[in-house]
Parts: structure tokens; C-alpha cells; sequence
């Protein structure tokens, strides 16, 4: 597997699962605050995994994906 397709893989999986855990919270699939409070932490943590890998791609020009998330 070549760079491109490993960045392209990794971002598709940190989307699919900021979406999934959104989902989730909008559906009700929380059962308590201290699960909502987690799941809203990892959206964060996801989100912030995301800009990172933006920055540090556009640092190098490599970045071939331009929206941020």
C-alpha cells in the first residue's frame, strides 16, 4: 500500500467513525451523561487526529484531500 492510499484509508475511517458516533448521540443511542460526555470527547479527539494529519501533509505538499474534515 502506497502513502496516498494509507493517508486516503485512515481519513475515510476517522469520518466514518465521526459519523457513526454522531449518529449515535442524535439517535438517542446514549444511555447517560458520562456516555454522551465520552462520546462527544472522542468526536473531539477524532476531529483533532484529522486537522493534525491536514497540517502536517499540507507542511510537506503532500496533501491531496482539500477539505479539512
Amino acid at each position: 500500500m502506497d502513502v496516498s492510499s494509507f493517508v486516503s484509508r485512515y481519513r475515510k475511517a476517522l469520518k466514518n467513525r465521526i459519523e457513526d458516533i454522531s449518529v449515535s448521540i442524535t439517535s438517542g443511542g446514549v444511555s447517560n451523561m458520562e456516555n454522551y460526555r465520552a462520546s462527544v470527547g472522542e468526536i473531539q479527539g477524532l476531529t483533532y487526529a484529522l486537522d493534525e494529519l491536514h497540517a502536517l501533509l499540507q507542511k510537506v505538499n503532500y496533501d491531496e484531500d482539500s477539505d479539512s474534515t
